[in-house]
């Protein structure tokens, strides 16, 4: 059998601590037939985004991709990610911002086919704010802090912010967050549709697990397809919900479920 392209990445496995070459591995990897774990996981850099972990999104996205599944991020320590590693960013060039390093990785992980959620403690804060936007749900503990404090830093967020904050919290929340560079807490996250629900520490990745398990019992395909539909443009509706649902008209699956929801009925 092929190797899988996780398999590939630098935790391949749950219980490895680094790659093939010795270096550290940034993400923990928990592989289950229904759902992967991603756990950001450089905690002397407080989960800052780095080019290796860039690296690992990647590898991971390719496998969601090739055997779709729910994905969970979160982060260790009590933080999701601080931000972009700031020495890399230093040193980077027009050329690397045109290269859009950090906005491809999360445009990959928005686009997955199955749901991304976003299990979110303490610091989610320029990139690390980014990475959880690009999730489909995003779930939060009362130490959260969401910011984007680019402008201080010289720079704009140019990894999804700019356009996917105002999709979530609407243009002028988002305004206010990327012109001030303001940090704000677990409940105006949650008063802005931020956050899907607040939980306490010990008890965010059960949630989470919750509300992947909520996922499973529905039709994979009929998910997809609605996630497909979600991130359509405008323009193009109705007419993709006519063809998404053109083939799960057509399917088993859906007459299978649709059989057993009428006998269910009639005992």
């Amino acid at each position: 059998m092929a190797e899988s392209p996780l398999a590939r990445a630098r935790e391949a496995s749950p219980g490895s601590d680094a790659d093939a070459s010795g270096s550290p591995a940034r993400l923990r990897i928990d592989a289950r037939d229904d759902r992967v774990v991603a756990t950001l996981d450089r905690p002397d850099r407080r989960n800052a985004i780095d080019q290796a972990m860039v690296d690992e999104l990647h590898a991971l996205c390719a496998d969601l991709e090739e055997r779709p599944r729910t994905l969970i991020l979160t982060g260790a320590g009590g933080i999701f990610a601080a931000g972009a590693d700031i020495a890399q960013l230093r040193d980077r060039t027009g050329d690397d911002a045109r290269r859009g390093i950090n906005a491809t990785v999360f445009d990959r992980i928005r686009r997955l086919p199955m749901p991304v959620v976003a299990a979110v403690d303490g610091f989610a804060l320029g990139g690390g704010a980014e990475l959880a936007y690009a999730a489909d749900i995003r779930l939060g503990t009362p130490r959260v802090r969401f910011g984007n404090p680019e402008p201080g830093l010289g720079i704009i967020a140019a990894a999804g912010a700019s356009w996917r904050l105002p999709e979530i919290v609407g243009h002028a929340r988002a305004s206010e967050l990327l012109l001030t560079a303001r940090v704000i807490d677990a409940d105006e996250a949650l008063a802005w549709g931020l956050l899907s629900s607040i939980h306490e520490p010990q008890d965010l990745l059960d949630s989470a697990h919750a509300v992947a398990d909520r996922i499973a019992v529905n039709s994979a395909r009929a998910t997809i397809l609605t996630k497909r539909a979600l991130l359509a443009p405008r323009n193009a509706h109705p007419a993709i919900d006519g063809e998404l649902q053109a083939e799960l008209f057509d399917s088993a699956d859906k007459y299978a479920r649709m059989t057993a929801f009428l006998e269910r009925k009639k005992r």
